[in-house]
């Protein structure tokens, strides 16, 4: 018996305006408007993109030693966090594998006391908060999960910056990547953070969920002049797909770690932090199996699950692939031996079983706006 798929406040929006609803990740959710993902994909790369992205899950870390436990739940070092900085981060079980990749903001409450807000990935909200829980004892924290009082969109783009600073009472412009601040749009109080998924520059918003309709239409008629569209899940996965941001469950799962991953970056393992020493000893003696770009020379599409090959031997898996509307190349990010990882070297993807001639790229293979 199938459990029924969960809906988001804009459920009736997106339906009324033709978008095409799929399951995901346990909800319905609109995949594509009536314009297609490529105008989707193309509008956000030139304009901007609205996303609801309200599957997706928030907990608070609150109490006297918030700090210490998220360093210690989390790959990177908080303890470099200033107030309203925001980074990247994964949660690792011990023999490394991932448990999600997160982010996480630093934010002071109303005593002006830290506490961490953390985004959480759709399907793994229920598996997160009670992991986090389960490392907290001994730890003088709550762990808190607020996803269903949080609402959650992206505006991202070129344009989207400016088109918000003009509801905002702050200047967003003078706001730096990777930071966020609290402001008020259309009377709701809203927590902005310069952060996103598509290689363009914007903002997530956090707010409550009951002003999601109002705040949701608001920017839309803000930005209608300028042409901006409301984007489905087919295009937010191509924008994310051409910078190689990692997806949970593809590029990311329990039995694929951070380094095999190349995410690095966001591990600092000069600190404490479940699943800390396997990482070590993993980047140290290299992995055996890392992941990497691959183009296609032969014609076909790459697509997740397609096994690669060098000559008759499988050496790897394709984790992601599609047609890149940006580069016009058809591309893929795939976990293969690390002898195999060279830009340049050739390899077969095998599609529906016959060897089509590939080779391994530089990523990311469209170079995120605010880098």
């Amino acid at each position: 018996m199938t459990s029924e798929l969960l809906r988001t406040k804009l459920y009736d929006w997106h339906v009324a305006h033709n978008g095409r609803m799929v399951p995901f990740a346990g909800w319905e959710m609109p995949v594509q408007y009536p314009t297609g993902p490529i105008e989707e994909h193309q509008r956000t790369r030139t304009v901007a993109g609205l996303f609801d992205i309200d599957h997706m899950g928030q907990m608070e870390v609150r109490g006297p030693q918030a700090e210490a436990f998220v360093n210690y739940l989390a790959t990177y070092d908080v303890r470099q966090m200033a107030l309203f900085d925001a980074h990247y981060a994964l949660m690792c079980y011990a023999d490394g594998g991932v448990v999600d990749d997160i982010f996480i903001y630093k934010l002071p409450d109303e005593q002006g006391v830290p506490y961490f807000f953390i985004a959480i990935n759709a399907g793994n909200r229920h598996k997160d908060v009670q992991w986090a829980k389960a490392q907290a004892g001994g730890y003088a924290v709550t762990v808190t999960d607020i996803s269903d009082a949080t609402y959650m969109l992206a505006f991202q783009g070129p344009k989207a910056p400016a088109i918000l600073n003009r509801l905002t009472q702050a200047d967003l412009e003078k706001t730096p990547r990777f930071t966020a601040l609290w402001d008020t749009i259309f009377g709701v109080p809203v927590l902005l953070g310069r952060t996103g998924y598509t290689g363009e520059d914007g903002f997530e918003l956090y707010f409550p969920a009951e002003h999601a309709v109002k705040v949701w239409e608001g920017i839309l008629a803000e930005g209608e002049a300028e042409g901006v569209l409301p984007i489905g899940l087919a295009a937010r996965d191509s924008l994310r797909f051409e910078p190689c941001m990692p997806l949970y469950g593809h590029e990311l799962s329990p039995s694929i770690t951070p380094v095999e991953a190349r995410l690095t970056f966001a591990v600092s393992l000069d600190k404490p932090f479940i699943g800390r020493d396997v990482l070590l000893k993993q980047k140290l003696e290299k992995p055996q199996r890392v992941s990497v770009g691959i183009e296609l020379v032969d014609r076909g599409v790459i697509r997740e699950h397609y096994p690669v090959a060098s000559g008759e031997q499988e050496v790897g898996v394709v984790t992601s692939g599609m047609y890149s509307p940006t580069t016009e190349r058809y591309l893929g990010m795939a976990l293969v031996d690390s002898e195999y990882a060279a830009v340049g070297t050739e390899l077969d993807v095998l599609i529906r079983g016959k060897p089509k001639k590939a080779k391994v790229v530089k990523r990311p293979f469209y170079t995120p706006a605010y880098r």
